[in-house]
């Protein structure tokens, strides 16, 4: 995930002063430098001190899905090539991703992706206009499975009442983990948001969308024997 401390909004209740990512900077190849500095100007927005005209951003208007923590961007580059007809908003604080992630895209000449290295929720709450996402995106976050570390898992009520804030109606809450507890955390907090519907027909888990890759992280999941759950939630 992504995030900075920022001052409490007055009319906004989400408040961010727990963090549920860290930041792990890693080894930066020549390559990944070299996009980050080259590509960012095409692609990489900053902060916005305001909710951002996103129709001009992408210069056109389209279906918009924002992923928050793509980590090395296995995910949102599949999707990105194979779906031209949507723009995609990734946000993610691993610079080495980042600029993996962006010399993939540059190199299939794909122009629909803008991508943030910043705080993913502030910017999802102060950077994005209500009603203005036509998919969220939230794969394998970080469990924080320690229990006293549940208070920094992203899924809580105040996010689930953001999404829905920013999603169109029937706008896809779209969500991956391989941590059991964190899954049935999920359920329960996404479930208890009036403002979403669970798509799975049990009220619980939905099959393996056929648009998320399967990446290497969840590959060596499996080996270790960790069983995946999606989610999916549309805004009512």
């Amino acid at each position: 995930m992504t995030m900075t401390e920022t001052a409490e909004q007055p009319d906004v209740p989400f408040r961010r002063e727990i963090r549920s990512f860290v930041r792990r900077e890693g080894r930066m190849t020549d390559a990944q430098k070299r996009a980050l500095d080259d590509l960012w100007p095409q692609y990489g927005v900053e902060m916005p001190a305001a909710p951002l005209d996103l129709t001009a951003l992408f210069g056109r208007d389209a279906p918009r899905v924002f992923e928050i923590g793509f980590g090395m961007g296995d995910y949102l580059h599949s999707r990105v090539v194979a779906e031209p007809q949507r723009d995609f908003f990734g946000v993610e604080v691993h610079r080495p991703g980042v600029g993996r992630l962006l010399h993939r895209v540059a190199s299939a000449g794909a122009r629909n992706l803008r991508v943030a290295c910043d705080d993913a929720v502030v910017l999802l709450r102060d950077g994005i206009p209500d009603a203005a996402l036509d998919e969220i995106v939230i794969q394998f976050p970080d469990p924080w499975h320690k229990a006293r570390h549940n208070k920094r898992r992203l899924i809580q009520p105040a996010f689930a009442a953001l999404a829905v804030r920013k999603l169109k109606p029937d706008g896809l809450l779209s969500l991956a983990t391989d941590w059991a507890p964190y899954a049935e955390h999920m359920l329960d907090v996404l479930n208890a948001e009036p403002g979403l519907r669970n798509l799975s027909e049990t009220g619980t888990y939905v099959p393996r969308p056929a648009t998320r890759l399967k990446t290497k992280f969840e590959a060596r999941g499996e080996r270790l024997g960790h069983e995946v759950f999606d989610l999916a939630f549309a805004r009512r």
